[in-house]
């Protein structure tokens, strides 16, 4: 089977689980109940063996032929795909409805547009990855409100049940649950696909008219709430829906993508688990949501960051689970042959053990901006200070520390210069907090701790023969996130220094106009990144690139970067992390929040100038 390309996936979701739907109608990844919860579709990672449901006129299921076309109804998550046949036209619906306390719900709607179109549905479910074949049976259920039809098909396997309901007539065939209707102008089939703990009654029959109708209202309700107003709206309006949908809405936890070990290059082992909240990520997603008006998502941030790190500040993870699990074990499952042969297929992420001194500054910095947005109250017993407090003292003992860096390198640690950039963001976050609210902290010190990181990243990290900061003291290496130093306030834009460092990553890490993290693979010293293989360009530096454009006084050329980029995104408004240039398609995991985000942040940029 060829695999479907990353950018023909469409994102639906319930912000507690998000599923991956093709141009062909197919269903091809979904994990339930949770983000991090085992798929029920996998055929992502492996073939069709592995689980997928297949939703689309009868004479295209067989060949996998792509919609007419597709679009996202509104500002929502509520995916329309329509196909023209020589019989007519139809639409198939796509949405999950926010949960609140029912089940997880994927709900397809088919509409006869024009004519008569004979339409397939193929349910291939498969527990714990594709590798479990659940008993599927049919069972006596609550009469359906239009047709009285009172059958329902339940698959049960371990813990796990899904129940399908549909008007439709169902039968089995090759452990797949096929259903074969015909639509006319007017005429609507529903079918919807329900999680429920297995020793746990039936779920309620779901009304897909009722929920197509509150999952359209939530959406509009939400995105009204966006204060962005540039030329460039709809790219930040749906950058902002898919930040929503990667956010866990019992918990506040945001994930970095609903997917796991889609490749950063096709064939290799750059595979990796990001269905985990990454401090880091979360951190830059707070402040893109707080500059455009969205405070409740802040706030539920904060107060999950509070829990997760509760009072163990000196054994920070930079990654937990969506309800602030610490336990992320990596593991590799064996019986998937990857995306396109992109092995190892990977669950969980060792990378949560590992040292980033950059993440307390970027957590810092979070709670700095939520604080002066006056999301938090500014009292001295606020336990957001006291938090601030412990991680503050923390870096103070361990900063000198080298560590694993931005890019959790599975190589030697090592004195990354952003790292400590981001050190020194953490004291002068703290030194301002402190001495604007007149709190207890010991603010002298702290102000000569940052001044001291700030002299010795100057002397170490900075390369006076070539301008440019480097990659880690010492080296001579570039690395992309050296482009966030006048972001955060490390130097002004207009320093001989910041200008150097941005025209050297032009020159040095840029790859048909869009920038690489860093040179993988490192001649002489053999430091690398522990890891074999390639990658491709990354999207976030490449929008980091085109905000520092601006910064410095070149706002056209940024622009022109910035418009390149957005062409990148799929026909629905998505990208993954990384962007192939030699076969001109996104590869990683999909969508990336990483890759949204700092959109958002160089749109908000651009704009001014």
């Amino acid at each position: 089977m060829v695999a479907t390309l990353i950018e023909d996936y469409a994102l639906i979701g319930d912000m507690q689980t998000a599923a991956l739907v093709a141009r062909d109608g197919s269903v091809d990844w979904l994990c339930l109940p949770r983000f991090d919860s085992p798929a029920v579709f996998a055929g992502l990672l492996g073939t069709d063996d592995h689980g997928f449901w297949r939703l689309a006129p009868a004479a295209r299921v067989p060949t996998r032929q792509p919609a007419s076309r597709r679009r996202y109804r509104g500002d929502s998550l509520i995916l329309e795909s329509e196909w023209d046949t020589p019989e007519g036209t139809v639409r198939v619906t796509d949405f999950m409805p926010p949960r609140r306390n029912a089940a997880p719900c994927l709900v397809r709607i088919v509409d006869g547009v024009r004519g008569r179109v004979r339409m397939s549905s193929a349910l291939r479910m498969r527990f714990s990855y594709g590798r479990v074949v659940p008993w599927v049976h049919r069972t006596a259920g609550a009469p359906v409100r239009t047709t009285g039809a009172p059958v329902r098909t339940v698959a049960v396997a371990g813990p796990d049940s899904l129940w399908l309901d549909t008007e439709a007539e169902t039968y089995g065939s090759d452990l797949t649950t096929h259903a074969d209707f015909t639509v006319t102008a007017g005429q609507r089939v529903t079918l919807a696909l329900s999680w429920q703990p297995s020793h746990l009654a039936a779920p309620p029959r779901p009304d897909a008219d009722e929920l197509l109708c509150g999952t359209e209202r939530f959406w509009a309700e939400w995105t009204a709430q966006c204060s962005y107003t540039g030329r460039w709206r709809e790219a930040v309006v749906r950058s902002l829906i898919t930040l929503k949908a990667l956010t866990h809405a019992p918990t506040g936890g945001i994930v970095a993508a609903p997917t796991t070990s889609l490749p950063e290059e096709l064939g290799g082992v750059r595979n990796w688990d990001y269905r985990y909240t990454w401090l880091r990520d979360a951190a830059i997603t707070l402040g893109a949501l707080l500059r455009t008006g969205y405070r409740e998502e802040a706030r539920r941030w904060r107060e999950w960051l509070l829990r997760a790190v509760a009072g163990d500040a000196q054994n920070l993870q930079i990654m937990y689970g969506v309800a602030g699990e610490r336990e992320l074990a990596e593991s590799e499952l064996a019986w998937l042959p990857g995306y396109e042969g992109s092995r190892p297929v990977r669950i969980g992420n060792g990378a949560a053990d590992q040292l980033q001194l950059d993440v307390y500054g970027e957590v810092v910095d979070a709670l700095w901006l939520g604080q002066t947005s006056g999301l938090t109250p500014d009292v001295r017993d606020d336990s957001t200070h006291i938090l601030q407090m412990k991680l503050m003292n923390y870096l103070e003992s361990n900063w000198r520390e080298p560590d694993e860096g931005i890019w959790e390198v599975r190589g030697p640690r090592r004195h990354f210069t952003h790292s400590k950039v981001m050190t020194w963001v953490a004291a002068d976050r703290t030194v301002r907090r402190l001495s604007r609210l007149g709190l207890d902290g010991p603010v002298a010190r702290w102000r000569a701790l940052r001044d001291e990181v700030h002299r010795e990243v100057c002397a170490k990290g900075y390369d006076a023969d070539r301008n440019t900061f480097t990659q880690s003291y010492g080296s001579r290496e570039l690395d992309a996130s050296l482009l966030l130093i006048p972001q955060v306030g490390f130097l002004p834009p207009d320093d001989p220094r910041v200008v150097g460092t941005v025209e050297a990553v032009q020159r040095e890490l840029c790859e048909d106009g869009f920038v690489r993290r860093y040179p993988v693979a490192v001649e002489g010293d053999g430091a690398g990144d522990g890891l074999p293989g390639g990658e491709g360009v990354f999207l976030a530096c490449s929008f980091w690139l085109a905000h520092d454009l601006a910064l410095i006084g070149r706002p056209a050329e940024g622009r022109r970067l910035f418009e390149r980029l957005l062409a990148l995104r799929n026909d629905l408004g998505l990208l993954a992390e990384e962007w192939d240039t030699a076969r001109r398609r996104l590869v990683g995991n999909f969508p990336q929040a990483f890759s949204h985000v700092p959109l958002i942040d160089a749109a908000l940029r651009l704009r001014r100038d």
